[in-house]
């Protein structure tokens, strides 16, 4: 285990959970001094320290270990085509890609960025899946657009279904060929 790296975790860790190095040392039962030693690279915590630590930030133990970003590019694919469960249930195309993109949130290299952009790309589809035909039915009994059939109805739906499919198996392959998933439209909702 590197000092230089669980330090500058430890501290990561600590800000992101809004603690003060008082506040973890009381939460965590340790002293501060020990609390600052850690955080300041010039020892290295046992194993029970590092438990009482994981514990008072509410952490897995590894989770403060494994603080090295990796390259996963087989995950980054399967977070992409996770967001074909919207075939099944359009929600599904968020909801999945949310879980699996928030398990390796910061672990993985690339995936804030793509996560955030599926994910955003997604709401906005399902909220134009749902927002267009009614904008239609809106603007028919006005008597701005023609009178929308099912017919119609079907044709918009399935228009929409194959650009978000096309939208997710064309970035697969972007994915895979190391080159930055584009996802349009993209109504930003998380940054």
């Amino acid at each position: 285990m590197n000092k230089n790296h669980l330090a500058i975790r430890l501290k990561a860790l600590r800000t992101q959970k809004r603690m003060s190095q008082e506040v973890l040392a009381e939460a965590s039962g340790l002293s501060l001094r020990t609390i600052q030693r850690i955080e300041n690279g010039a020892t290295n915590p046992t194993g029970d320290s590092l438990k009482r630590l994981s514990n008072a930030l509410n952490i897995n133990p590894d989770d403060l270990l494994d603080w090295a970003i990796k390259e996963d590019k087989r995950y980054l694919i399967f977070l992409n085509l996770s967001a074909l469960t919207f075939l099944f249930f359009p929600m599904l195309g968020i909801l999945i890609p949310f879980i699996l993109w928030t398990s390796k949130k910061g672990k993985i290299k690339n995936i804030n960025k793509l996560g955030r952009n599926l994910i955003n790309f997604e709401i906005t589809w399902t909220l134009l899946l749902f927002f267009i035909p009614f904008l239609w039915f809106l603007l028919s009994k006005i008597g701005l657009v023609a009178h929308l059939t099912l017919s119609t109805i079907f044709i918009i739906i399935g228009v929409m279904y194959f650009i978000n499919f096309m939208a997710i198996v064309l970035n697969t392959f972007r994915i895979s060929n190391d080159k930055d998933a584009i996802y349009n439209p993209n109504i930003i909702f998380l940054r």
